[in-house]
């Protein structure tokens, strides 16, 4: 099976430096795997022949004659480049000619972009970001991520939705648990959308775990967490500082005398299978959820290896079927929500004869 990925050269905040050797590891790893590399041709091809790697088989360029900055405001980049290479790795999916849109660019830019052009699946109204944790089962998806500040209880279900459809595609669980981001676990806690959220989570067909907090991320109570774009920014934010807080500690403490020195050379080992663990690097490619189409964002400042990561997200994706799912699914749900309206109805008729 051929998955054709088209690639943002210039995205992010290295560009082709570092995404062409990325994009060159993943045809080597992956047979079935075809690249189009979009952005200015003479960049590509330049860094290319640096790499002493011309006429690379399932590799192909298609020129994109604009850029859009990382501070650039996103309606300006969507309005003022439409043959930014961000846009037209776009327009290439919703063409047929990609499966999948991987770059490192504009967060806000990649959004307003994918959402404008791709639209959004049936029964979704808007895309969420949803992104890799380590924990201590392995990783947990949560989302959303920040696309979404506000959010209406409808839409948190939806981001349900599609957590569990691509958890249960790209990791092979047939029914993963689904958790509700809360200052409690108890059903009185929370705002009014929140305890909405779990009343609708409730009664859907997902496996809703209930409510969960925030130290149950890094426990892997759950296979998803949902969440609204504010919390789900606001912890993302945080655990990254945390480890960067906890690798800065540790480098001070081994180097506080020598024989603390001594005991990181014994340490070392230990240290470097935790860095491994912990490296962020191995959970880069964040998905935009809910479009017609298959988007991963990588990290503005990626390196080959995160955004290798990023290409493999959208490699996973594609193979997986999760847009069908994801539909699918949308269809169980809104169809229930009806029914439970209806009922709803009917009671509040019985009520006033």
């Amino acid at each position: 099976m051929q998955i054709t990925v088209a690639i943002d050269a210039m995205g992010g905040d290295h560009g082709p430096k570092v995404i062409i050797p990325a994009a060159l590891k993943a045809l080597e790893l992956n047979q079935e795997l075809h690249i189009i590399l979009v952005g200015l041709s003479s960049a590509i091809e330049a860094e290319l022949n640096n790499l002493q790697q011309n006429n690379v088989a399932r590799l192909s360029i298609h020129h994109a004659s604009e850029l859009v900055g990382m501070d650039e405001q996103p309606q300006s980049a969507l309005k003022n480049k439409k043959d930014s290479s961000m846009r037209v790795a776009i327009d290439l999916v919703k063409d047929g000619v990609a499966s999948a849109c991987v770059s490192a660019g504009n967060t806000g830019a990649l959004m307003a972009t994918a959402r404008f052009v791709l639209k959004t699946l049936p029964g979704i109204d808007r895309p969420a970001i949803a992104g890799v944790f380590p924990c201590q089962k392995g990783k947990i998806y949560i989302l959303d991520l920040g696309a979404n500040a506000d959010c209406t209880a409808e839409q948190l279900l939806q981001f349900a939705v599609m957590g569990s459809m691509l958890v249960s595609c790209v990791e092979n669980r047939e029914n993963p648990t689904v958790g509700l981001l809360n200052i409690g676990t108890e059903d009185i806690k929370g705002n009014e959308v929140v305890k909405k959220t779990g009343e609708l989570l409730k009664a859907s067909h997902l496996n809703f775990y209930g409510n969960i907090e925030g130290n149950d991320i890094f426990k892997g109570t759950t296979d998803i967490v949902v969440c609204d774009g504010f919390v789900g920014n606001v912890t993302l934010k945080a655990a990254e500082g945390l480890i960067q807080m906890i690798g800065r500690f540790l480098s001070q403490e081994f180097k506080r005398n020598w024989l603390t020195k001594i005991a990181g050379l014994a340490a070392a080992p230990v240290l470097k299978a935790f860095k491994k663990r912990m490296d962020p690097r191995n959970y880069n490619g964040a998905s935009l959820l809910g479009l017609r189409g298959i988007v991963v964002k990588s990290h503005g400042g990626a390196d080959t290896k995160a955004f290798l990561n990023a290409i493999h997200t959208a490699l996973e994706e594609s193979r997986s079927g999760v847009l069908d799912r994801i539909t699918q699914q949308m269809e169980i749900e809104h169809l229930l929500l009806k029914q439970a309206l209806a009922s709803h109805a009917d009671a509040v008729g019985s009520e006033n004869e």
